[in-house]
């Protein structure tokens, strides 16, 4: 800013300084007279620049040169079968890389991309490099036509091809991917051996041979068996390769071998042995995923990466790869490394929680059949069947060569991904490289079209920023600022990024690639190449094609820091100056003639000197010669030879003067003078010496010495030198003038004589580099304080181009209404940008103390700053006013933020405190101030506090780092705090929160980022998690944001921005955008959404370029993950969240809010705003659909039978004995009373009476659906139960029950739609029913014959209803803005209603009537959706007073006495004192609320939905959402848990050891373990986020009692063994990486084999967690159960302990016996069975079932989806089906009995019609009555005799389907959709 023209906006006494620098500018000195408006600037703006994105990573790894080596090859796409091969730049010659110790990873990437060919490279033919041994010899091959190696011998070990030659020698290949391309010579063995080097410089050695019998692993060697295809029968013959051995393309994946079978990081490969007997092509290294069968232009309209041609195996015309070829790849994606492995690669082995496993024992075999997708890679192998045992190494996890749309590569981002490798079709500017689930993206060209598919189709577009603005400057050096020879555009650096600025339009072009601070730049004399040298040791050098922006070459620099760089005019000659390793002054001189025909940088010389070096030019006249000046000595440089030569030139008396800069003089014509070129050097003192440099000697020595020009305009200005002279740090030559820099801060114009001053322009701060354009009219400089710009000879007008922060940015904030953003920085400075122009308006400086955070007011032109001393200030933007400063906190300022409409403001500070500000008039004022609310050591951060969207919520992270706290904004209340400090298994540490962020607040979400580099996502009200993204980042994220829409997530990652899908669930990954050298401290979108902010060393301004929609949909919070569906960046919490069992259900009460762990998702039944169809209707919105009832989901059943009728029941073989659970999805649908002490509620289509003394329960059933809602009459005699819709009737069914006898008396129908509510009159004389919003009837029911007496058709939508208790003649209805009064007036036999509709007063608000209940005569209470109470004169018909009552709607009201209980949707529970409310009736309109005041409030776990009170209202019985039973006492304050079921889906049930006790898994994560003599909950095992899918029990014989385990397996793949006797988690492991889908033990309780829904079966020791064996043969179809038993049976011909069986959903069943001591497994028996019509299952099959008969341990029972719907029994001695009995579904569930001849079989259909009778003994067909399909449920009992016969036994309903089912001995235990638990007695 220039000094004499800023006017000032400083603020007295406030230890401020503010300017406007739009004002400011370099004045210009007295010589040159200029106008008085000479000191203002020229605003330039900043119009879009275009600028492109380039990968340059790819995968998820930090920023660094391995990341983002790629990017810089002069290739056009990373996919394009054209590339031309990189080669090894001579920085990297071979022959050192092949000299390298192990030890040393040779520079990655950056020559052997994007693939090498290591034959070429280590010139095999020559044999220098690499070694033979034995018959090797080259011949030709007819099928590939070329030269190929043959390698054969009796003996491998004695013939073979070694790379290197040397085993001293490495390598050194990076490449993540080895391609083998080899033939195996027919019927003889071939052995391959690649030792890899790991990054802890382990040796592996890798094999691969189809020598090996079986997978071998120790800690340095693993051998994989590598199977050819083969027909030959015989065993001892099966590992030979074929007589027709075709050419093979063997693709190994090196990082994922290691760190799946040794759990360690791939360095580097060291060395290849091929070994006899076989012919190889060549080898390939490349870290890009190719697709061998894509090559030309078939690859275009596909998303793989195609195979370059020049690794691709010929195919004549008309033929296909796969018939001449085979392609192994290895491993496949069944073995990819989950994301928290890829991520944690750079730790050591023991950190990543692996354990022991998974161990999967891998054979590769190679196939060329086209396959689609994951398949069986088993081709042409014999069956399980025809072999007669398993092998002793499961068949392959790899992957056979498709010819498919899409190509597999490894996931890093979570498992259960198929990710592919991404591609582009890119402009010759652009290289796109990224791996699946992550990409890099940088930005270099403007137009880069770009196709994805697969797992990153639902992220578009693809990049979703580009960067548009960067303000900053400098970095490492602000001496770097170049004109371009045009003189159109100014080239500086932004620390990381290299900026090209158009002088006349503002517009920016970006060079991205560098990872740290750019230290040097060149660039040639026809803008063609640009060099760029990177700060750090080792120096990385870039060059460019500065017309494309495309990174023409990448290398490193022998020079260890690069300071300077010059290129020669014409661009073939590049020189650099710097230190190397041992300090020492290094110059280099590189060849750069051939880089831009595709050639390398060649090294032409190099020389050390023990001078110092400051400046070095290439001189313009001669490229061999060069000068350079430094302290104390000026010297030419010549090359010749290849040697770089010096000589000093004699300086005489100013040997010792500190040279600073040189220039060289051109002629006027700018002809080339060699003989009369002179050279002109500058040094701190001020002297400028010209030099002859033919003579090389001093012709001229000048001295700059300040003057004073008494009375002028400018005064002498103290200089920054202690010397007299002017300090000189930069000059530039034109022919008629030179420029000059100083230290003082003035850029000065002399002519080449210095006789006066022709201009100067004074700058704020030193002048630290000058240089005039080539056409000499604009003279560049740039300043050490960050400013840049360029004053124009001919106007003497300076035009400031870039200012600059000169330390990194800590916080920023934005102005939405003037475009503002404002920036605190650690240089102690505030400054204001417009964000249009991205130019400073103001910037504020202080001395005495730093700014730690920044936000501005809403709505005012104010912004608010806090400062290290604790003070916090606000300043005015329009007017030069004393800030309004506060000072209540007494550490540094770590988090200020204001809401939304600007009424408050908060800020924090490191000693803990919050201050609460109000901001309603410009003079605020402080409110409160808490002392040790926010953790007092955090770091000041922009997120450290958050406000909800709508103002109403504030999140910090405190009292202590492991806590998250939110409060109510307005009053500090604390609402909710969320203890996160879980521990972190891989760091043995707590975690702790970094940062919060609030969602849109449609969604209600909470962010938070942690130590452990995860973002969880809360619940912001109840505290429970509601997904989560692991792995965001190695380090914790400080700032992250998300947009208004909800689209996208933004965290500061690191040096990186990364973007994640929000919406998607199963999550491609990040988006990660690199060009910031330093950690990014602060991310946001715009107001407008439309661009996004990024401030560390600089600011990024970014261009979202994905189109924003205005009525975009918020997604919604899952409900559960489902089993086997990918999850993406939602990762199981139970990994950090505590998985210790739960003995003691938690109670909420006023003492206990909702905490993180106590509930992980969403009340059920709760699903938002309901969208209503009926074609008879106009749509509705429902506000408060929380109170309407919503059934369980029915649909017509895809199993039903057709042409069968079931006959009725006969016989007492089952009985109901128990059932666990409550519907919380009805609408009061639980009746309590106390004088009698009858307690009934609703569970599905059954109504339950429960005694609560003895537990007790009657079961009423008959409802064809769902029971949606009861009334008890007054005498409590009669009980009415209505139900929802039901597909097999057209209206709803009302039953009317006798209460003592628990007999229905009545059923009765004329809803079409669901009941809402029953309501009997005070009389008990008549009962009303009320139809829900689609149907909206109104009926009355006289209940002496229950005769409809009248039914009326609502005009609006009703939520409830209510009889007047003291005139049975009035009805009231509340519904839509309107309470309606209706009076019952009988004529005869008749009953009409008259109507009087009173509307809702303006001042209740404009939401709808939800509850309503009678009070104290004539008084109406009514419940709003908005949290209002609202009270009426039924006499008047007017509302007189009204209150704000909850902060959700009001579904539930209750008045007795005077006291009034309301329920809301949030979940509380509130008592209110209304006694005075009748007295006030009298004043009408006036009536205030003061009078009535609350007694009691508690929080509960869902929605209330019904409730029942004793008349003084101190007790009674409350039912939630979320399927519980509250037992309330108003008096102590208590809820005491009754009823809780399962909160979703009930998966298993098992029984223990003497069926004492059984255990249930479910969808809600938790597994529960219940008492079968009560039925009470006695140990509860909860894992939050997660579903547990299956569960099994040890066996009785595995020891004692106190050993009794279970084992669950859940949907991330893992499996948990708990104990039940010590109530704690003994092991988790992680044998699978997708959903298990079974689990059982061995029957010594000594193994656990689990089945996953890939098909795969894992062997594993439950104590050790070790996973032995893994069998593959079902892989593609889901285990659907695995059974075992005691071998008995010793004439199946096979050895073992146990016979066991494995059912898959492809109908096949694999029968094994096994002796895990030994580990033997041999395969007894495999059975296919045959699928059905697809019109018969009508969508998702049935699951195949199989078990062990107990009774005969040779049979074997089978049901699944067939032909025909049946139980299939098997004889395994006889092999063959010996019975089958039919059915009249597919089965669901299957059980049998170990004590008694029963099986047991579930459906998920069943329909008894009316008249249908009982089918004859010994018949194998059902009735052939019609069948009308429901999804209804069916238990089904056969009795030993009935299993020959195949009669029935009995059949028994239920309200869900039936998914799982076990028998015991006296017990059936049947577990539903629903979440219920059903016991039943036999």
């Amino acid at each position: 800013m220039a000094r004499g023209s800023a006017r000032r906006a400083g603020v007295p006494g406030s230890g401020i300084q503010g300017r406007r620098p739009e004002r400011s500018g370099p004045r210009l000195g007295p010589e040159a007279r200029a106008p008085a408006q000479a000191g203002s600037r020229l605003p330039g703006s900043h119009p879009r620049a275009s600028g492109a994105w380039l990968p340059s990573g790819a995968r998820a790894r930090p920023a660094s040169l391995a990341g983002v080596g790629v990017a810089g090859e002069g290739v056009e796409s990373p996919g394009s079968c054209l590339l031309p091969e990189a080669r090894p730049s001579p920085a990297v010659a071979p022959a050192r890389v092949a000299e390298s110790p192990d030890a040393r990873r040779p520079l990655p990437t950056a020559w052997q991309h994007p693939f090498l060919n290591v034959f070429r490279h280590f010139r095999v033919d020559e044999w220098k490099r690499s070694a033979k041994q034995g018959d090797v010899a080259v011949v030709t091959d007819k099928t590939l036509k070329g030269a190929v190696y043959r390698i054969r011998g009796s003996v491998s070990a004695a013939n073979y091809i070694q790379l290197p030659g040397s085993s001293t020698q490495s390598l050194g290949l990076t490449g993540r991917y080895l391609y083998v391309l080899f033939r195996p010579l027919p019927g003889k063995h071939f052995v391959i051996h690649l030792d890899v080097s790991t990054k802890d410089n382990q040796v592996i050695r890798v094999s691969f041979s189809n020598l090996f019998k079986e997978f071998k692993s120790t800690a340095t060697w693993l051998q994989f068996p590598l199977v050819l295809e083969t027909r030959t029968p015989q065993r001892d013959l099966v590992g030979l390769a074929p007589s027709r051995a075709r050419w093979t393309c063997l693709q190994l994946d090196l990082q994922d071998i290691l760190l799946v079978y040794l759990n360690r990081c791939y360095g580097h490969l060291k060395s290849i042995r091929l070994c006899a007997s076989l012919l190889v092509r060549n080898l390939y290294t490349s870290d890009l995923c190719f697709e061998p069968a894509i090559s030309g232009a078939q690859w275009a309209k596909l998303p793989v990466t195609p195979m370059p041609r020049e690794m691709a195996f010929p195919v004549p015309k008309g033929e296909s790869w796969h018939d001449r070829y085979i392609h192994v790849r290895f491993p496949s994606d069944s073995l990819k490394v989950p994301s928290k492995l890829i991520e944690k690669s750079c730790s050591p082995p023991e950190a990543v929680l692996l354990g022991p496993g998974p161990q999967p024992l891998p054979c590769p075999v190679a196939s060329s059949k086209p396959v689609r997708f994951s398949v069986s890679p088993v081709v042409q192998t014999p069956s399980p069947t025809a072999s007669g045992r398993a092998p002793l190494a499961p068949r392959p996890f790899l992957e056979v060569s498709l010819s498919q749309e899409r190509s597999d590569a490894s996931n890093v981002d979570g498992p259960g991904f198929h990710s592919l490798e991404p591609w582009a079709h890119v402009e010759a500017s652009d290289v796109h490289t990224a791996a699946a689930g992550t990409h890099v993206l940088t930005h270099e060209s403007a137009e880069v079209p770009v196709v994805r598919t697969g797992s990153c189709e639902g992220f578009l577009p693809d990049p979703v920023l580009r960067l548009k603005g960067v303000i900053g400057f400098g970095g490492h050096s602000t001496r770097q600022a170049l004109w371009t020879p045009d003189g159109a555009a100014v080239v500086y650096p932004c620390h990381a990024v290299i900026v090209v600025l158009l002088v006349d339009t503002g517009e920016q072009r970006f060079f991205l690639g560098h990872t740290d601070k750019v230290s040097a730049l060149a660039l040639d004399g026809s803008s063609s190449l640009l060099a760029s040298a990177q700060a750090r040791a080792p120096s990385v050098m870039r060059l460019w094609d500065f017309q494309t922006g495309q990174c023409l070459c990448l290398f490193r620099s022998p020079v260890h820091v690069v300071c300077s760089l010059s290129f020669s005019d014409s661009g073939a000659l590049l020189c650099g100056v710097g230190k190397d390793h041992h300090g020492r002054t290094m110059v280099v001189a590189w060849g750069t003639g051939q880089v831009g025909l595709g050639g390398e940088v060649v090294v032409l010389a190099k020389a050390h000197t023990d001078f110092d070096v400051q400046a070095f030019r290439v001189t313009f006249f001669d490229e061999t010669r060069m000068a350079s000046c430094g302290q104390g000595s000026v010297r030419l440089w010549r090359l010749r030879g290849g040697a770089l030569r010096s000589c000093p030139v004699d300086l005489g008396e100013h040997h010792t003067l500190q040279f600073t800069d040189l220039a060289f003089k051109q002629a006027q014509d700018g002809r080339l003078e060699p003989l009369a070129a002179m050279l002109f050097v500058c040094s701190r003192s001020g002297h400028i010496l010209e030099i002859d440099c033919q003579r090389m000697v001093v012709r001229h020595a000048r001295r700059l010495l300040p003057t004073r020009t008494p009375g002028g305009r400018h005064p002498q200005k103290q200089t920054f030198s202690s010397g007299p002279g002017i300090a000189i740090s930069s000059l530039s030559i034109s022919p008629a003038m030179c420029a000059v820099g100083s230290e003082d801060g003035f850029l000065r114009l002399w002519p080449l004589d210095f006789s006066s001053v022709l201009l100067e322009a004074e700058h704020e701060g030193p002048v630290s580099s000058v240089c005039v354009s080539p056409d000499g009219l604009r003279v560049l400089s740039a300043t050490s304080s960050g400013h840049l710009g360029f004053l124009d000879t001919l106007s003497r007008v300076y035009h400031m181009l870039a200012r600059s922060h000169t330390a990194p940015v800590l916080a920023l904030a934005m102005e939405q209404r003037r475009g503002q953003l404002a920036t605190v920085s650690q240089d102690r400075t505030v400054r204001i940008w417009d964000l249009a122009t991205l130019q400073q308006l103001y910037d504020f400086t202080s001395s005495e103390e730093a700014p730690c955070a920044v936000t501005f007011h809403p709505t005012r032109p104010t912004f608010f700053c806090g400062f290290s001393s604790g003070a916090v200030r606000s300043f005015s933007l329009e007017a030069a006013e004393v800030p309004v400063e506060h000072t209540c906190h007494r550490g540094a300022i770590t988090g200020l933020t204001a809401t939304p409409d600007g009424r408050l403001l908060f800020s924090s500070c490191s000693e803990g405190s919050l201050a609460q500000y109000s901001c309603a008039d410009p003079h605020w004022h402080v409110l409160r101030v808490a002392a040790d609310m926010v953790c007092p050591d955090a770091p000041a951060s922009p997120s450290a506090l958050a406000v909800s969207r709508d103002g109403h919520l504030l999140a910090f992270v405190g009292p202590s780092r492991c806590t998250v706290t939110v409060t109510d904004s307005a009053s500090l209340d604390e609402l909710l705090r969320v203890d996160i400090g879980t521990l972190d298994l891989a760091s043995s540490r707590l975690d702790s929160a970094m940062a919060v962020c609030f969602g849109p607040a449609a969604l209600g979400h909470l962010l938070v980022s942690t130590s452990s580099n995860r973002v969880v996502v809360l619940d912001a009200v109840s505290g429970r998690i509601i997904r989560e993204l692991p792995g965001v980042h190695p380090e914790p994220c400080p700032s992250l944001t998300l947009s208004e829409d909800a689209r996208f997530l933004l965290i500061a990652a690191g040096r990186t921005i990364k973007v994640w899908d929000y919406t998607t669930q199963a999550s491609p990954g990040p988006q990660v955008y690199i060009g910031h050298s330093e950690p990014v401290q602060a991310v946001a979108f715009s107001p407008d959404q439309q661009q996004v902010l990024s401030a560390g060393d600089a600011v990024f301004l970014w261009d979202v370029l994905a189109t924003t929609e205005s009525n975009q949909s918020f997604p919604v919070a899952p409900q559960a993950c489902e089993a086997g569906s990918g999850i993406g960046p939602l990762e199981d919490a139970s990994s950090r969240a505590s998985e210790l069992p739960q003995q003691q259900v938690p109670k909420p009460s006023q003492a206990s809010l909702p905490r993180l762990g106590i509930c992980a998702r969403p009340p059920e039944g709760g699903d938002g705003v309901r969208d209503t169809r009926n074609s008879g209707a106009p749509r509705t919105t429902c506000l408060a659909s929380y109170k309407a009832f919503t059934p369980a989901r029915v649909s017509c059943s895809p199993h039903s039978a057709k042409g069968t009728c079931l006959p009725p029941a006969s016989g007492g073989w089952l009985r109901l004995k128990a059932v666990v659970g409550y519907s919380g999805n009805g609408r009061a649908n639980m009746v309590w009373r106390p004088d009698t002490g009858f307690f009934a509620y609703t569970c599905g289509r059954l109504v339950v009476v429960e005694d609560l003394h003895s537990g007790a329960q009657q079961h009423w059933s008959g409802h064809s659906a769902e029971v949606s809602t009861l009334a008890l009459s007054h005498s409590a005699q009669v009980l009415a139960s209505a139900s929802g819709c039901s597909s097999t009737t057209a209206h709803c069914q009302i039953r009317i029950w006798d209460v003592s006898g628990g007999l229905c008396q009545h059923l009765i129908s004329h809803h079409s739609t669901t009941v809402l509510a029953l309501a009997f009159s005070p009389d008990d004389r008549l009962l009303v029913t009320l139809g829900d919003h689609d149907g909206r009837t109104l009926a009355l029911w006289g209940t002496t014959t229950y005769d409809l007496v009248s039914s009326t058709r609502l005009p609006e939508p009703v939520h409830g209803v209510a009889f007047n208790p003291w005139d049975a003649g009035e009805l009231t209805c509340v519904g839509q803005g309107t309470v309606t009064f209706r009076l019952l007036q009988q004529r005869g036999a008749d009953i009409s209603l008259q109507v009087r509709r009173e509307p809702v007063p303006e001042a209740v608000g404009a939401g709808e009537l939800t509850s309503l209940c009678y009070g104290a005569p004539p008084l109406l209470y009514c419940g709003t959706s908005s949290g209002q109470v609202c009270v009426w004169d039924t006499r008047a018909g007017r509302c007189f007073l009204s209150w704000e009552a909850d902060d959700g709607g009001i579904g539930l009201l209750l008045f007795s006495g005077s006291r009034l209980v309301s329920g809301s949707s949030v979940g509380q529970l509130r008592l209110w004192a209304v006694g005075a409310v009748s007295e006030l009736r009298c004043k009408g309109s006036g009536a205030r609320s003061s009078s009535v005041f609350m007694e009691h409030e508690l929080v509960l776990d869902g929605a209330v939905v019904s409730a029942s009170f004793d008349d003084s209202v101190d007790m009674g019985v409350v039912g939630t959402t979320a399927g519980t039973l509250w037992f309330v006492s108003w008096a102590e304050g208590t809820s005491t848990r009754l009823i809780s079921g399962h909160r979703s889906k009930v998966n298993e049930v098992v029984f223990g050891p003497g069926e004492a006790h059984c255990a249930t898994c479910s969808e809600d994560g938790s597994v529960r373990v219940w008492a079968l003599a009560s039925m009470e909950l006695v140990i509860q095992f909860q894992v939050l986020n997660q579903s547990c899918l299956c569960l099994a029990w040890s066996p009785p014989c595995c020891g004692r009692p106190e050993q009794q385990r279970l084992a669950a397996g859940y949907g991330d793949g893992s499996l948990r063994i708990f104990s039940v006797s010590r109530t704690a988690m003994e092991l988790k492991m992680h044998p699978h990486p997708v959903a298990l889908t079974a689990v059982a033990f061995s029957t010594d309780g000594q193994t656990v084999l689990s089945g996953d829904k890939d098909g795969l079966v894992a062997v594993s020791h439950p104590r050790t967690g070790t996973t032995f064996r893994v069998l593959s043969d079902h892989q593609g179809a889901p285990i659907s159960t695995i059974c075992v038993t005691c071998k008995e049976c010793e004439d199946l011909g096979v050895e073992g302990t146990d016979l066991w069986l494995a059912a898959s959903g492809d109908q096949r069943v694999s029968v094994w016996a096994s002796d895990w001591l030994r580990n033997r497994c041999d395969l007894v028996d495999w059975l296919s069975f045959p699928m059905p019509a697809t019109t018969e299952t009508q969508g998702h099959l049935p699951p195949s079932l199989a078990a062990f008969c107990p009774w005969d341990g040779a049979l074997l029972m089978y049901v699944g989806p067939g032909v025909y719907k049946e139980v299939i029994i098997y004889n395994l001695c006889q092999k063959q089906v010996v019975e089958k009995i039919p059915l009249p579904f597919f089965a669901m569930s299957l059980s049998l009995s170990p004590g008694s001849y029963l099986l047991a079989v579930g459906f998920a259909g069943l329909h008894r019609p009316p008249g249908c009778s009982s089918p004859p003994p010994a018949t194998r067909s059902w009735c052939g009555r019609s069948l009308a399909a429901e999804m209804q449920q069916g238990l089904w009992c056969w009795a030993s005799r009935l299993v020959t016969s195949g009669t029935w036994t009995q059949a028994w309903q239920r309200s869900q389907a039936v998914n799982g089912l076990m028998l015991g001995q006296a017990r059936i235990h049947v577990n539903c959709l629903e979440q219920a638990v059903v016991n039943l007695a036999t």
